[in-house]
C-alpha cells in the first residue's frame, strides 16, 4: 500500500477517531454519538470512506465509573469493535499505560493536549479547548501503532 492509513480510537462518548496516513496527513472526527451512546451507523460510514488499513483502540477499564456509566462505555466499545469487524478492519488494543510511556505522558489530560500540539503542529487547532483532549489522545493512538504496528 503507498500510503496506509492508521485509525487511533479513543472510546466513550467524548472521545474521537484520529486517521494517521504514512506522510503524517492527519484528519480528525469526534466520536458520532446520538445521545449517551456511539452510533454505529455514522462510525461505519466513516469508516467506509476512510478505509484504514489497521484501527487501535485504546483499553481502557471502568475502574471508578458508576455502573451505568461503565454500562455505557462498555457498550460504545462493543458498537466500534463490531462495526470494525463487520468492516474487515483488522485492530488492536494498546492500553494507556503502553501509549502514554510513548510520549512520557501520565493521567494529565492537558499534557496529552499540549503533545498533540506539538507534534502535529499543522492540527494545533483541532487540540487547543480543554474538552479536545479525547481528539489529542486518538491522535497519539494513532501515531503509537503508526510506530509500533505491523502495518
Amino acid at each position: 500500500m503507498n500510503n496506509p492509513l492508521i485509525l487511533g480510537i479513543d472510546p466513550g462518548k467524548t472521545g474521537a477517531l484520529a486517521f494517521l496516513y504514512s506522510n503524517r496527513a492527519l484528519f480528525i472526527e469526534d466520536m458520532p454519538v446520538i445521545g449517551k451512546e456511539v452510533n454505529g451507523a455514522l462510525t461505519a460510514d466513516m469508516l467506509r470512506e476512510f478505509t484504514p488499513t489497521h484501527a487501535y483502540i485504546e483499553a481502557v477499564n471502568s475502574f471508578g465509573m458508576g455502573r451505568q456509566s461503565a454500562f455505557n462505555f462498555g457498550q460504545g466499545v462493543g458498537v466500534i469493535k463490531g462495526v470494525l469487524g463487520a468492516l474487515a478492519i483488522p485492530y488492536s488494543s494498546v492500553t494507556p499505560t503502553k501509549w502514554k510511556k510513548e510520549f512520557s505522558l501520565n493521567r494529565d489530560k492537558n499534557a496529552s493536549r499540549l503533545a498533540a500540539i506539538r507534534l502535529f503542529p499543522d492540527n494545533a487547532g483541532q487540540f487547543a479547548r480543554k474538552k479536545d483532549d479525547g481528539r489529542a489522545e486518538a491522535a497519539l493512538i494513532a501515531l503509537w501503532g503508526r510506530r509500533h504496528g505491523a502495518v
